[in-house]
C-alpha cells in the first residue's frame, strides 16, 4: 500500500485533503494534542478504510472499544477505496481521551476529497491497457514478466523523406497503430480540478527518445496533439468536466544504444495550483523498453529475395537475376529486382544492409538496418524500402570513412541454440573483427554497440581480417535441416577439398581439370592443384583461421562437430589476405530448403562436377536441395558471390522477445 505526503490535524479548524483512491494519506494526529490526553481513537466514513500502523513488539492492538496510546508511536493510515461525488465528502474525525472511561477532551476532522488518478499502459503484454495491472514501474524480462513495450515509430506512413518518428504533427491516422496506447485516469469532482491539475512529465533524456500524443477523439488529426518530446518534457493535462480517461499514444524515438538501455520512464503527478509555490500530491509512474530491432537467420521462412541488376563489361547480368528468379520461384519466394537507377551499378546489396523487424504485442513490422559503406546503393533503403510498416534504421560513422568489415556481408545471425544453460531462443548476432589483442581491421564502434545494445542476440565477434574482404559470409553460413537440431553450420574447408582432390587422383582422375567450361580462366587439373607448394601452403594458413573460427563457434553457439559441415573451398593468399581460389560455395543464398549455391567449376569425373556431387552428398540427405548457379563473371571475379549479390526478408520469429532473459 502505497503512502503519500502526511496530513496535519488541528483542533481549532477541520483539515482538508486530497487522496487517491487505493493510496494511504498518513494523517499526523500528534500535531495539536490536548492537554492531558493519553490514547486516542479515529472513526471515518464508510467509504474510508483505516489502518494502524505499529510495533507489536511495543504496543498491543486495544481490545474492544480501548484507545491506542499516544506515546507508542502508532501511525494513522486512510485509504479511500471510492471516487467522492462532490468536495470533501469523506470525513476522518480523531478523537482523544485522557483516560479510558472518560470523556473526549477534544476532537480533530479531516474531510477528505478521494480522485482516481493514474497512469496505465500495457503491463500484462497483452496488446491492450489494463487498469491497475502489475507493477508499473518496474521492468521485467522472461515469461512471467511485465512491463510496457514502445517501437520505434521509424516506420513512414505517408509519403515523405524520413521516417514518421521526425515529425512532430500526427499526419495520418494509421500511425497510431505503431504507437503503444496509454490511459490517463482523472476520475473526481470536477470543481476540484479547477485547483489541481494533472502534469505529466519526463526526464529531459527521456522526452528525447519518445513522443507522447494526446488523443481527444475524432478522427480528425487535428485531434491529435504531440505533448510531450523533444521539445518539450512536461505538459499540463486540461481536463475536461465529466472526463473520467484521457486516451495518450507513446512513439519510441530512439533505439538501445551504447548511451541508451532502451529503458524509459514517464509520470503524472497530481499538483495543488492554488498556494503560492505549486505542491505535488500524488505521482503515479509507468516504465516501457523500447523493443529492439532482431535479426532473422537462414532457417526462418523466406519472404522476398532482392538482387540488382547491372552492367559491367561482361554486358548484363540477366542470366544471374533468370536463376534467381527460378530459384525463388521454387521457394514460393517473392523477387525483387533492384533496377540500375536505384543501384548505380552497385551490385552488392547483401552488403548494403540487413533486414530485420522490431516486435511489441500491439504490433509488428520489419525494418531495414542500412549499413554505413554508402556506395551506388546507399540511398536504396532509405527511398525504396522505407514505407507503410516497414522502418528503417541506420548508424554513421563519424569523422572517418567506412571500412570493408562495415559492410554487412560481414554480419549474420545463428539460429536459436542453447549453450549450456543459457538459452538464446532468437539465436546470436555473428559479425568479424581482427584476431583478439592484435591490430587489424574490425567493425566500427558505432554499429558494434548498436548491435550489443539490442541485448535478445547476444554478438559474438569471429576472426575474419584474414580474407580480402574480411567478411564471415566468405567462410561460414546456416542451413535449414528436417532433423531434431533443424540446422546446421557450415565451413569453408581448404583440408576437405585437398582430401577430395587427392581422392580424385588415387582414383586415377587427376589430369580432370578444376574451372573446366569457363572460357577466360586457366584449367588447373588436380595433379597441378595438389602439387603447388604456395597453394597448399596458403590452404594451410587459411584452415588455421577457420579452425580458430570453428572452436569459437561451438563454444559460443553450443555446437557439436556433428553440427558442422565441412564444404570444400581452396583460398590462395594475395599479399597478407586470402581470397576464393574458386567461386566460394558457402557464401551461398539460403531459400528454404533451396539452397542458391555459387558453381564451382570443379573437375568434370564421369561427367559431372566433383565439387557439386561432393556439396550435394553432404546437404541432400538433410533434407536440402542444392542449385548451383554462375556467378564466376560477375560476382566471384569481383571478390563476392551470390550470397552477396542478393538479400534476403524473412519471416519473424514466432518467438517474443520479451520473454527471454539476457
Amino acid at each position: 500500500m502505497a503512502s503519500q505526503r502526511a496530513v496535519q490535524l488541528s483542533l481549532r479548524k477541520p483539515a482538508h485533503a486530497v487522496c487517491v483512491i487505493g493510496v494511504g494519506t498518513l494523517v499526523d494526529v500528534y500535531s495539536d494534542v490536548p492537554k492531558g490526553a493519553k490514547t486516542f481513537e479515529v472513526s471515518g466514513s464508510s467509504e474510508v478504510k483505516i489502518y494502524m500502523v505499529y510495533d507489536p513488539s511495543r504496543v498491543a492492538e486495544p481490545a474492544g472499544p480501548a484507545h491506542w496510546p499516544l506515546d507508542a508511536n502508532v501511525d494513522v493510515v486512510v485509504v479511500a477505496d471510492t471516487v467522492s461525488k462532490n468536495l470533501h465528502d469523506l470525513k476522518v474525525k480523531v478523537s482523544y481521551f485522557k483516560s479510558q472511561d472518560t470523556a473526549a477532551l477534544a476532537h480533530s476532522l479531516l474531510y477528505l476529497t478521494a480522485v482516481d488518478v493514474s497512469l496505465d499502459v500495457d503491463t500484462g503484454r497483452t496488446g491492450k491497457v489494463k487498469k491497475g495491472s502489475g507493477d508499473k514501474k518496474n521492468w521485467r524480462w522472461g515469461s512471467g514478466g511485465s512491463g510496457a513495450i514502445l517501437l520505434v515509430n521509424c516506420d513512414r506512413d505517408v509519403h515523405g523523406s524520413r521516417e514518421d518518428l521526425h515529425d512532430s504533427h500526427l499526419r495520418s491516422l494509421e500511425d497510431l497503430q505503431d504507437m503503444s496506447p496509454m490511459v490517463l485516469s482523472c476520475d473526481g469532482p470536477d470543481d476540484l480540478f479547477k485547483s489541481h491539475k494533472p502534469v505529466l512529465k519526463a526526464s529531459l533524456p527521456d522526452s528525447r527518445r519518445l513522443g507522447v500524443f494526446c488523443a481527444r477523439g475524432g478522427t480528425s488529426l487535428s485531434n491529435y496533439k504531440q505533448v510531450l518530446g523533444p521539445r518539450h518534457n512536461s505538459y499540463e493535462v486540461e481536463r475536461h468536466p465529466g472526463e473520467r480517461d484521457i486516451q495518450f499514444y507513446v512513439e519510441g524515438l530512439a533505439f538501445p544504444d551504447a548511451s541508451f538501455s532502451g529503458l524509459l520512464s514517464l509520470s503524472v503527478s497530481l499538483v495543488d495550483t492554488r498556494p503560492l509555490s505549486e505542491v505535488l500530491v500524488f505521482t503515479d509512474s509507468v516504465t516501457f523498453r523500447v523493443a529492439p530491432w532482431i535479426m532473422t537467420p537462414n532457417t526462418q521462412p523466406p519472404l522476398e529475395l532482392y538482387v540488382c541488376s547491372v552492367t559491367d563489361m561482361h554486358g548484363s547480368n540477366d542470366k544471374f537475376l533468370e536463376d534467381m528468379s527460378h530459384l525463388a520461384t521454387k521457394a514460393n519466394c517473392k523477387l525483387v529486382v533492384c533496377p540500375r537507377l536505384e543501384n548505380r551499378n552497385d551490385r552488392w546489396i547483401q552488403d548494403e544492409m540487413e533486414f530485420g523487424y522490431i516486435d511489441a504485442p500491439h504490433k509488428s513490422f520489419p525494418v531495414v538496418f542500412d549499413s554505413p559503406r554508402n556506395r551506388g546503393l546507399r540511398d536504396f533503403a532509405l527511398k525504396k524500402i522505407l514505407g507503410p510498416d516497414f522502418g528503417y534504421v541506420t548508424r554513421e560513422i563519424q569523422f572517418a570513412g567506412a571500412s570493408g568489415l562495415d559492410s554487412f556481408g560481414n554480419l549474420d545471425v545463428s539460429p536459436p541454440v542453447r549453450v549450456g544453460n543459457t538459452e538464446y531462443p532468437l539465436g546470436r548476432i555473428l559479425i568479424g573483427g581482427n584476431f583478439p589483442k592484435s591490430s587489424g581491421r574490425r567493425m566500427a564502434r558505432v554499429v558494434r554497440d548498436f548491435l550489443h545494445a539490442q541485448q535478445v542476440q547476444a554478438p559474438v565477434e569471429l576472426y575474419s581480417d584474414w580474407l580480402s574482404v574480411g567478411h564471415v559470409d566468405e567462410f561460414l553460413s546456416f542451413v535449414p535441416t528436417s532433423d531434431q537440431k533443424g540446422f546446421r553450420l557450415l565451413l569453408a574447408s581448404p583440408s576437405a577439398c585437398l582430401q577430395l582432390f587427392q581422392e580424385k587422383k588415387e582414383e586415377g582422375y587427376g589430369e580432370a581439370k578444376q574451372f573446366d567450361g569457363l572460357k577466360h580462366k586457366t584449367k588447373r587439373s588436380i595433379n597441378d592443384i595438389l602439387a603447388d607448394r604456395h597453394l597448399r601452403r596458403d590452404s594451410a594458413h587459411v584452415q588455421k583461421c577457420i579452425d580458430w573460427n570453428r572452436e569459437v563457434l561451438k563454444q559460443e553457439l553450443g555446437l557439436s562437430e556433428s553440427d558442422i559441415v565441412d564444404i570444400p573451398q581452396l583460398f590462395f593468399l594475395k599479399g597478407a589476405y586470402a581470397e576464393a581460389f574458386f567461386p566460394d560455395m558457402v557464401n551461398m543464398v539460403v531459400l528454404g530448403k533451396y539452397l542458391g549455391i555459387p558453381k564451382p567449376f570443379g573437375p568434370i569425373i564421369n561427367g559431372r562436377c566433383c565439387l557439386e556431387e561432393k556439396v550435394r552428398s553432404l546437404l541432400e540427405p538433410l533434407g536440402l536441395r542444392c542449385v548451383f548457379i554462375d556467378d564466376f563473371l560477375f560476382y566471384h571475379q569481383l571478390l563476392g558471390e551470390i550470397h552477396c549479390g542478393t538479400n534476403v526478408r524473412r519471416k519473424p520469429f514466432a518467438f517474443r522477445w520479451w520473454n527471454s532473459v539476457p
